[in-house]
């Protein structure tokens, strides 16, 4: 599809129409305290992948409600000090996967923390092999509306959570260094990055490519293409229900996440990007709270953004910051 959004110059001061709930910060703080309560209890189990020049470390960690959450702690082969750690947050569906897929940032000379997604996984890469013990309430299929009739219900909230406590878990390991904690993800994974920039007050930057999870209220009437089109099959079924959905998807808005962020921070959208629209990147960069920002255009691409390009420009952004 060609240009089908708001022209260039509007996205660079485009801003979103969705309303912070007011205790939006007592409702993140108190989900937090909550998981807290549960220890931690991270475990890196060593890995033999046959690969030589990283070592390879299966880990599990407390996420929301104490449940466990894997993951993948990746080191340079031979590491011996405290190394920047990146945390890496997946798109929709996929999962972990398998070490041999996540070989850049240990290549850079960075410790490299891969967060598998709850109950996802099995959509396409090497999968996950993580659980969602919570749920319950009526569903369209696919994950975003599980949970959407209270906050307190809603599947991201676990997400979110467990985001939060894979910084923590990865920053507990004896070779990574806490004060060079960078986040990045692309599009659900790039959601999960601008949540944890505003979660967690002293990283050392973040990069979202392609951000899902943002502006709610004008993605989910702009893009007819899934997953944000889940919300509206969900809603042509519940009739009359839009504005509790859309309450619930306020706690959960990249754009609310984004006035907190006090990181260094690299975007990335592209204007033929039919699933994360770039007007609703835009809401959460020109939201994003800290001076030292910017973003990466990339005019004639869809939902894969860069791809390898934006990889490239991170390698070279990230050495100023971690």
């Amino acid at each position: 599809m060609a240009l089908f959004d708001l022209p260039l110059e509007e996205l660079r001061t485009h801003r979103s129409a969705s309303t912070e709930p007011e205790d939006f910060d007592a409702f993140w703080s108190k989900t937090l305290q909550e998981a807290r309560e549960h220890d931690l209890d991270a475990r890196f189990e060593p890995v033999d992948t046959g690969l030589t020049t990283v070592q390879v470390y299966d880990v599990t960690f407390a996420g929301f409600g104490g449940h466990p959450v894997k993951g993948w702690l990746i080191l340079p082969a031979g590491a011996r000090e405290p190394l920047p750690v990146v945390v890496e947050f997946i798109g929709y569906g996929g999962g972990r996967g398998l070490p041999h897929e996540h070989l850049l940032w240990a290549s850079t000379g960075r410790a490299h923390f891969v967060m598998d997604t709850r109950g996802q996984g099995s959509a396409w890469g090497g999968g996950g092999g993580t659980a969602d013990p919570a749920g319950g309430a009526p569903a369209y299929p696919g994950f975003m509306t599980r949970g959407i009739d209270a906050p307190e219900h809603y599947y991201y909230r676990r997400v979110f959570t467990d985001a939060v406590r894979a910084v923590e878990a990865a920053r507990s390991h004896p070779l990574t260094d806490a004060a060079r904690t960078v986040v990045t993800g692309v599009s659900q994974g790039g959601g999960i990055t601008v949540a944890v920039g505003g979660l967690v007050p002293d990283l050392a930057a973040v990069a979202p490519d392609v951000p899902f999870l943002c502006d709610f209220p004008r993605a989910t009437t702009l893009t007819d293409r899934h997953p944000y089109r889940e919300i509206g099959l969900y809603l042509k079924t519940h009739r009359g229900r839009t504005q509790d959905a859309l309450r619930t998807l306020s706690y959960f808005d990249g754009v609310h996440f984004a006035a907190r962020g006090r990181a260094p921070a690299l975007f990335s959208t592209a204007l033929e990007d039919q699933t994360c629209p770039p007007s609703t990147v835009f809401a959460a960069f020109n939201a994003w709270a800290h001076e030292d920002k910017t973003i990466e255009v990339y005019d004639f691409n869809d939902h894969e953004g860069g791809g390898p390009f934006q990889e490239a420009a991170k390698v070279r952004w990230l050495p100023s910051y971690a």
